[in-house]
């Protein structure tokens, strides 16, 4: 279980690299970005979760991923405060776009994709 953990780890630090590399370079549509966060969301409830069913994670990583966008409708005063903040600027979002529904939509389903190819691949090996 612990090693599944590390792996899970290294991949989802591996994304937060990626998707702060996406926002650097103004060539990389920004779109990629939104994209990298719905995988970083999956693999971190697989972070907590590394043995529950692979349709659970992405329903409960669409859901997160979901709620913090439309949570970006919510402009109550301390909430404006806190996305000024680089953590509420990287977490929490600026504003609500239809188009990031749809990169989370794509980011979470390729990352259950590659996730079910990967494992269907090394449990062929090591059978």
């Amino acid at each position: 279980m612990k090693k599944t953990r590390i792996y899970y780890t290294l991949i989802f630090l591996s994304i937060i690299f990626l998707g702060i590399l996406s926002r650097k370079f103004s060539f990389i549509p920004l779109w990629i970005g939104d994209f990298l966060y719905a995988v970083m969301i999956y693999f971190l409830v697989r972070i907590f979760l590394p043995f529950k069913k692979a349709i659970s994670i992405f329903l409960l990583s669409l859901l997160i991923c979901y709620t913090i966008e439309f949570l970006q409708l919510y402009e109550e005063e301390w909430m404006i405060e806190l996305r000024k903040t680089l953590f509420g600027r990287y977490v929490l979002g600026q504003g609500f776009l239809w188009s990031d529904i749809l990169a989370y939509t794509f980011g979470v389903f390729s990352a259950f994709i590659l996730e079910k190819i990967t494992l269907k691949i090394f449990n062929r090996k090591s059978a």
